[in-house]
């Protein structure tokens, strides 16, 4: 699939972006060429703002740029953009550090929330003027405009705010496929969600509560604490205190957790084996480097440790979760805890800040 792009307003030439590969979390690879030959056409009349990422490197290699306007299309949808959601793996991919490195230049950016602005032939999902959110993208979300496919765009709610929106792609449905796909949890289990006050989090306590769950949550201050009990956790712990694992299984009384939900593996997860009762599983969301496990804590517990991507997530599952967090928005079942809006253009203050110890609630951009 192929979106054209031209690099100024007067026809000179055009830039087309393929999609690629998809990396985990549903962040597409985009490989970008130059086309000399193609022909002027685009819509709509004016250029738009945007992110771009010409090189590798800290949060300044983000830079907002005029882009020329998005052409939509067959089979293409065009959102205008209210909001745009920003997740720790954007930081990752930026960095250059992620497993599946984008070609340069790229637009970041995988969620959002707005109104559909046009639409290709052969797309009867959504029209011009509905109020959508985004899990996913063809060129990216941090920009004024984005180009998806039908899969990427979702009803959002009258009810609902677009940063609301914008909280629900990548968190949302990493929450909701750690606990009920991958964690296979059961109402009335109790499960232990590591840092319960940042994105992924916090959404994991409000669906885990929805389901008939004991939730344990843990955050690093006061404020992530409150925020953790807010949310409807039955117990709350601080995760600097160095007695709070025993503090876990006491509230168990000694039995241990069904299922704890791991973002920092590498500093966790030896220590997670010791808090999980029999037939427990890990899920593994987030790591950031190797850490050391004694397996016989597995075998004395017929215990799972399991990892997950968002990107691995079967298309008929993906669709599915989607539907219900859509479901679950309408009806006030989950409410996204919004932690800071930036504009477009500190877009790296808004990745300094995702990635800030005990961050709370979704960080987004505004264009």
């Amino acid at each position: 699939m192929e979106i054209e792009q031209f690099p100024n307003g007067q026809g000179e030439g055009k830039r087309r972006f393929t999609e690629g590969h998809k990396g985990r979390e549903g962040i597409g690879k985009l490989r970008f060429f130059w086309n000399e030959h193609a022909q002027d056409a685009h819509v709509p009349s004016q250029s738009m703002k945007a992110i771009r990422v010409e090189e590798f490197g800290e949060p300044e290699v983000l830079r907002l740029v005029e882009l020329p306007d998005l052409k939509v299309s067959a089979g293409q949808i065009l959102v205008r953009l209210h909001a745009i959601g920003v997740n720790p793996v954007e930081t990752y991919i930026r960095a250059g550090a992620y497993v599946h490195q984008a070609a340069l230049p790229y637009t970041p950016g995988n969620d959002g929330a707005g109104e559909v602005a046009g639409v290709g032939e052969g797309v009867d999902s959504v029209q011009p003027g509905d109020r959508v959110f985004l899990s996913g993208s063809l060129t990216g979300t941090y920009a004024g405009f984005a180009l998806c496919a039908p899969h990427h765009v979702h009803s959002l709610g009258a009810k609902a705010t677009f940063a609301e929106g914008a909280a629900l792609g990548v968190p949302y449905a990493t929450a909701c496929r750690a606990l009920f796909h991958r964690g296979n949890v059961q109402s009335g289990e109790t499960v232990l969600i590591h840092g319960a006050s940042g994105g992924v989090g916090s959404a994991a306590v409000q669906l885990a509560r929805a389901e008939g769950l004991r939730v344990f949550g843990t955050a690093g201050s006061a404020a992530g604490l409150e925020l953790v009990r807010t949310l409807g956790a039955d117990r709350v712990f601080n995760h600097k205190d160095l007695v709070y694992r025993q503090a876990i299984l006491d509230a168990t009384d000694g039995r241990g957790v069904d299922c704890i939900l791991e973002m920092l593996a590498n500093i966790n997860l030896g220590e997670d084996l010791r808090l999980l009762g029999q037939r427990g599983r890990v899920v593994v969301i987030g790591s950031r480097g190797p850490v050391e496990i004694n397996p016989r804590e597995t075998m004395m517990r017929d215990a799972d440790i399991r990892g997950m991507m968002l990107g691995n997530t079967p298309a008929a599952d993906l669709a599915e979760i989607y539907r219900r967090l859509g479901e679950d928005l309408a009806e006030g079942r989950i409410r996204p805890v919004i932690g800071r809006e930036f504009p477009l253009v500190s877009a790296p203050d808004a990745h300094r800040a995702v990635m800030a110890p005990d961050a709370r609630g979704k960080i987004v951009l505004v264009p």
